[in-house]
């Protein structure tokens, strides 16, 4: 009975969310998942039917992030968030800093991912199985209390220097779970949500030492976070978004 609860609410969702105004125009299709961060669209596109937990990746190209993830060892992708259920059931993605604002939002699905398939590719780690209501509605819940919040710049910028919490001995104490904070950047922000929700280990989790690079390959730079890769068990590998097969201009690979 409570698995049909499950997959009514989850049905309720994805119908509220394609209802909403704005969404209506926009497409959304998956290519076959890959760990290959190329320009390839792999295999045939088929809708994508979002669900709570599922988490985006995106690159910007704009030269600025390029240089920047590049001095700090974090390289492409550039951003990471992922998607959470409102109160009212419709789909939103929970994100600190999105489109380089200074806040951590809730936003709108689909128009969000459009604005960024604009600038860059976009790529969805989907959930293997749906979240429970319980997981769903912590998930819910943490997301908006931190709606608001101030995006982590001075943080960020310390990934920059000598003194950021990704060392080898750091990541273990400085990199933990810290719950409801003042502050997120993008990847730490996905983690803890993930942490909120019963989704990772919080034991093994490191949401402020890991980039969304470690989130896209399942691998990673750094020795600690490379044993204990948090999406690896349930989350499918990367599929490239797209909102519109008849533009897409990229080759299809068969």
């Amino acid at each position: 009975m409570r698995h049909l609860v499950i997959a009514i609410g989850l049905a309720t969702c994805g119908a509220a969310a394609s209802a909403q105004p704005g969404d209506r125009a926009i497409d959304s299709y998956l290519y076959e998942p890959s760990y290959g961060m190329d320009c390839v669209l792999r295999g045939k596109p088929v809708p994508y039917l979002p669900q709570p937990g599922d988490v985006m990746l995106a690159t910007d190209k704009n030269l600025f992030w390029k240089v920047t993830h590049d001095l700090a060892l974090a390289f492409e992708p550039h951003g990471s968030a992922i998607v959470v259920a409102r109160s009212d059931g419709r789909l939103a993605i929970l994100e600190a800093g999105p489109n380089d604002t200074m806040r951590c939002s809730m936003v709108d699905m689909l128009p969000h991912l459009k604005e960024y398939a604009d600038k860059g590719p976009v790529w969805i780690r989907k959930r293997k199985t749906p979240l429970t209501a319980e997981q769903s509605a912590c998930l819910t819940a943490f997301a908006e209390r931190q709606d608001g919040k101030i995006f982590a710049l001075q943080r960020l910028g310390l990934q920059l220097t000598p003194f950021r919490p990704r060392g080898p001995l750091r990541t273990v104490v400085l990199g933990k779970p810290r719950g409801d904070i003042k502050s997120y950047y993008c990847s730490e922000l996905v983690l803890e949500a993930c942490v909120a929700a019963g989704l990772v280990n919080p034991k093994t989790t490191r949401p402020g030492a890991t980039y969304p690079h470690d989130l896209f390959f399942d691998r990673s730079f750094n020795p600690y976070i490379n044993r204990h890769r948090p999406l690896e068990c349930d989350w499918h590998p990367p599929a490239r978004w797209v909102d519109s097969i008849a533009d897409c201009k990229l080759q299809i690979a068969n």
